[in-house]
């Protein structure tokens, strides 16, 4: 499997909420760009790290697809419903190594600003 049809089987899969998980090599590492640079290392890790974003993804639109050998870039587009809020639009950079058709890097570049936060305590 190529990357490009690797990455673009992860987001068939990823809209279609089953088997995207798959394509994720068990040490992938994962930055998270936006705000403080985050970075994780190991598939459960960012299941774990990034479950609350996965089940609030209502749409995902792929609208640029860059491969360039084993790395690739998408920008993404996705429709998120939070448990409690407004729906919101948020448009991503996905940066992705891949190796025998596994995701082994992910970093992601977006403007946090529409993600709902959390209360501030009373003061």
């Amino acid at each position: 499997m190529t990357t490009r049809d690797t990455i673009q089987t992860y987001f068939d899969s990823l809209e279609q909420k089953q088997g995207w998980e798959d394509f994720l090599a068990d040490e992938m590492t994962f930055t998270n760009f936006a705000g403080a640079t985050t970075q994780l290392t190991g598939r459960d890790a960012y299941l774990k790290a990034t479950k609350g974003f996965f089940s609030m993804i209502t749409a995902l639109e792929v609208k640029d697809l860059l491969v360039d050998g084993e790395k690739a870039c998408a920008l993404t587009r996705y429709e998120l419903q939070p448990p409690a809020g407004a729906a919101f639009e948020s448009h991503v950079a996905e940066v992705f190594e891949v190796q025998d058709g596994k995701i082994t890097s992910l970093g992601i570049y977006f403007d946090n600003t529409p993600f709902p936060k959390p209360p501030k305590p009373a003061s």
